[in-house]
């Protein structure tokens, strides 16, 4: 049976959203199942069936999580499950240009499912909406690379 992906977006414009849609193929084309799934209204729960979770996630206001995902994190931070079975991996957008709080919703996320046991597969992909790389473009490379970690 293919293992599971469930890839949980965290966005305010959309890049996110456009992001984990095309990667969704590329991961589906490795033979892996791949949910996508907006973060607005999910609970902790969500986390719990796929054998992988990716967080694909931009960074909003003072280095904040984006608003669809802010009660969902909050859940998480609250009720402190237990996430000692979370594999997961993760995408940040963020813009250099607010170096203060550059790809900070992201860190956010990896520095909590850590603090509550998760472990994060391979590197975080961090995106700099300043760049000339188009964010979708980056994801795709990026998914490629993740890919390896996850068969290794």
């Amino acid at each position: 049976m293919a293992k599971s992906i469930r890839i949980l977006v965290g966005t305010v414009t959309g890049t996110a959203e456009l992001v984990a849609e095309e990667v969704q193929p590329v991961l589906e084309e490795a033979g892996y199942r791949v949910e996508v799934m907006d973060l607005d209204g999910q609970e902790p729960a969500v986390l719990s069936g796929p054998d992988f979770i990716l967080v694909c996630t931009s960074t909003y206001g003072q280095g904040d999580v984006p608003d669809n995902a802010i009660d969902f994190f909050d859940a998480l931070e609250a009720g402190r499950p237990d996430l000692s079975s979370l594999r997961y991996g993760l995408i940040g957008l963020g813009d250099s240009t607010y170096a203060d709080t550059y790809n900070q919703g992201c860190q956010r996320f990896d520095a909590l499912f850590t603090e509550l046991g998760g472990r994060r597969i391979g590197e975080t992909m961090t995106h700099n909406a300043s760049s000339d790389e188009l964010p979708e473009e980056a994801g795709v490379e990026w998914a490629r690379q993740w890919l390896v970690e996850l068969n290794a």
